[in-house]
């Protein structure tokens, strides 16, 4: 038998053309490159915490080794972590959900991504205020849905108002996605702010709510990050709550995340889940259980730490000509106006027409590395991180502030 001396590779799905890389990858691979080339970067582009995962959760993920926990789980979890997810909820919403109300997932991401292949058929509408995380228009688009990008305003907080979902919502919206706090701004959402929006679903009973979460114990106010669910407890069945364990918790690798929602469509994820990767990891499981259950001393430590990174990262920012940062709430990142910057012209003569231009500029002359605001869906900004130690970050600063000066601004 002979065989061709080229096989033919499989044939991708249409829906493949619909999905980009992700720019995160992409800003990865281009400062790999410049270190390889021998040449220092300082990435403002750090997406996960700089601390390593508390003591007492690694702990709990070796007892589980020992003991062992690592067996198949049910789709959903643990009878333990369900208990602990259920307990965490009942203290950040005052809602009481049941076990037939949560769902598991390998990081928050995947419980977003199956909770749009349950629910979006060809064509229908999902609002997504911009600027928004970078792959909530991907994840609609691959499940056959289409993203209605809603611009916000710096006037505005970059907080979707009632007026503007109003007028976005149609016959075949059947999502908004609201991330709270957000990421990339940092804006954290108030409780007369949900209070509005939820006033808007009420006149539109097809449409739901999801909730990312993911970074609300990384906050700055007074007062906890409210939830939907509690300022419109009547809404509660159109409201999918997504959060996790990754932020808080220093706990990125570990891929742990959990939802709260309609029992109809935790069900619907537990059945993609075990038809795709069966459970999230047991050990994993385990460690989720201690991290939600233990006390809040690595949180509010962590949380000072980053408050006076941001501080610094902010300060620094807005002492530089033509950059106007955003203070946030939440997160870990500092959004930052650099429109003023379009037109200015490098010392080689070329002129910043775009915000690609402007980062390969910092990169170029500093070694600093941001990600820029057109893949956030606002162009004329970028993302800036502060997951990094206060010396980087003064290091950056001053690189940035060089950056600038080399530009002859119009």
């Amino acid at each position: 038998m002979s065989f061709p001396d080229v096989l033919p590779t499989p044939v991708l799905a249409e829906r493949m053309s619909r999905v980009k890389e992700s720019p995160s990858s992409r800003v990865a691979d281009r400062v790999r490159a410049f270190q390889a080339a021998g040449r220092k970067v300082l990435p403002l582009t750090i997406g996960e915490p700089d601390f390593d995962t508390p003591d007492h959760v690694k702990d709990a993920a070796i007892a589980a080794i020992r003991e062992g926990e690592t067996k198949y789980t049910s789709a959903n979890g643990t009878p333990a972590l369900q208990k602990s997810i259920i307990s965490r909820l009942r203290r950040k919403t005052g809602q009481s959900y049941g076990t037939g109300e949560i769902c598991l997932g390998g990081g928050a991401k995947q419980l977003i991504f199956l909770a749009f292949v349950a629910t979006l058929d060809e064509g229908d509408e999902v609002i997504v205020p911009a600027p928004y995380w970078v792959s909530y228009p991907d994840m609609v688009t691959v499940n056959g849905g289409r993203p209605v990008i809603v611009a916000t305003t710096a006037a505005d907080g970059y907080k979707l108002t009632p007026d503007r979902l109003r007028a976005a919502i149609t016959d075949r919206t059947k999502w908004v996605v609201l991330n709270t706090p957000n990421n990339p701004t940092g804006a954290v959402y108030s409780e007369d702010e949900l209070r509005r929006i939820a006033d808007v679903l009420r006149a539109h009973p097809h449409v739901s709510l999801l909730c990312d979460e993911i970074y609300d114990e990384i906050n700055f106010g007074a007062q906890p990050v409210p939830s939907a669910v509690t300022v419109a407890p009547d809404l509660r069945e159109r409201v999918f709550l997504v959060n996790g364990v990754s932020k808080a918790y220093a706990m990125t690798g570990w891929r742990i995340g959990y939802g709260a929602g309609a029992t109809s469509l935790c069900r619907a994820i537990g059945t993609l889940q075990s038809q795709s990767s069966s459970c999230p990891s047991s050990v994993s499981q385990a460690a989720a259980a201690a991290a939600l259950d233990g006390g809040r001393e690595f949180i509010d430590r962590t949380v000072r730490i980053y408050r006076e990174r941001r501080d610094l990262l902010v300060a620094g920012l807005d002492a530089i000509e033509g950059l106007r940062p955003s203070v946030p709430g939440g997160g870990f990142y500092v959004w930052t106006d650099a429109s003023a910057l379009t037109g200015a012209v490098t010392p080689s003569g070329a002129a910043l027409t775009s915000d690609a231009d402007l980062a390969e500029h910092l990169l170029e002359t500093s070694g600093v590395v941001v990600i820029t605001g057109d893949v956030y869906g606002c162009p004329g900004h970028f993302r800036a991180s502060f997951a990094l130690d206060s010396d980087t970050i003064r290091e950056a600063v001053s690189g940035v502030a060089h950056s600038v000066s080399l530009l002859r601004l119009s």
